[in-house]
């Protein structure tokens, strides 16, 4: 199986080289690209180096998936270039998410939409991917109307560059920023771009495509984004009001069966989700589950997972494993 990753020496397409490893997808040929610049250089993947191609070389070589991080324009681009060619290119960037006839995947909440004649398939935002995981099991045993969600997001979600600013004001040096404010030792409300309704760019894609993977389009979400001095893995506070009635045994029943859950949740042993411990893997992680007292059928959960992983990388790989599932891609 020929597989090209686009985007090969950025952040998700570096965890994108892991993955797949770690995962055993079936590659017989990796085609790893990036810009113009990095052309002829190599990455290792299985322990051998691979030389690094051009955009259109990689349209040329017909692999059977592509693996896009590249940017919203590159993607509107390329992207059709490569489905054009009968190549499934799985999108990271946020280019394809909302078209009507694009589906925006989460294989454990709507793997069963996927069409052999869908080429270009949307992976959702990094933050959306772990709350609807947690909320898709229990929309699914109580019916959910509304959800209030407040994001802790980690800096590898605006990338490199910004992991080099907490780095370097950390150590108490001067740099450039690619945040408005300082982020170490400091948190603000504010991801993305602030739109007119007061919301910003990153708060409304947890509305809109958490509407979209749920099929859900009147679900209530208010949603508020924080940026966090965190290297590695989102947060989210989630308050959720339910449909119907709910016991707590049962809560915990549907969040352990889940597909791509792991419950980790003992007060006593001051046992529950934490941004450092899910970093490098490929789960999402729920805890502090408790009622919600204010409301009759109201309930609070912690939702933790790896940005890089299964709020990028992982999702897309599994993704392509559910296209080789399904037929369309041959091993």
């Amino acid at each position: 199986m020929k597989l090209a990753i686009i985007g090969v020496t950025g952040l998700v397409g570096g965890t994108f080289l892991k993955v797949l490893e770690e995962l055993n997808f079936p590659v017989t040929e990796l085609i790893p690209v990036a810009s113009e610049a990095s052309v002829g250089k190599t990455v290792m993947f299985k322990g051998k180096p691979c030389t690094v191609v051009s955009l259109q070389d990689a349209v040329a070589m017909k692999p059977a998936i592509a693996l896009f991080s590249a940017g919203s324009s590159v993607s509107k681009e390329w992207a059709p270039k490569f489905a054009a060619n009968k190549t499934y290119v799985i999108d990271n960037s946020s280019c394809w998410r909302m078209f009507d006839d694009i589906p925006l995947m989460v294989p454990e909440v709507n793997g069963n939409i996927v069409k052999a004649a869908d080429y270009i398939i949307a992976n959702p935002n990094c933050s959306t991917i772990q709350l609807v995981v947690a909320l898709w099991p229990l929309h699914k045993a109580f019916g959910i109307k509304r959800i209030v969600v407040s994001t802790y997001q980690s800096v590898t979600g605006t990338g490199q560059k910004a992991i080099e600013q907490l780095h370097a004001e950390r150590r108490g040096e001067k740099t450039s920023t690619v945040y408005p404010h300082p982020i170490d030792m400091n948190c603000f409300p504010h991801g993305g771009s602030f739109l007119d309704n007061g919301y910003t760019t990153e708060e409304q894609k947890l509305i809109d495509e958490s509407r979209k993977i749920m099929q859900l389009p009147g679900l209530l979400v208010s949603p508020t984004v924080v940026r966090v001095p965190v290297e590695g893995g989102h947060s989210e506070a989630v308050n959720i009001e339910f449909e119907k009635p709910f016991a707590l045994d049962e809560v915990y029943r549907v969040l352990s069966s889940a597909p791509g859950i792991i419950v980790q949740d003992n007060p006593d042993e001051n046992s529950y989700p934490m941004p450092l411990y899910a970093w490098g893997k490929n789960e999402v992680f729920v805890g502090r589950i408790r009622r919600d007292d204010t409301l009759v059928s109201g309930l609070n959960i912690w939702v933790v997972a790896d940005n890089l992983r299964k709020g990028a990388a992982t999702n897309a790989v599994q993704i392509a494993e559910l296209l080789m599932k399904k037929g369309y891609v041959l091993p």
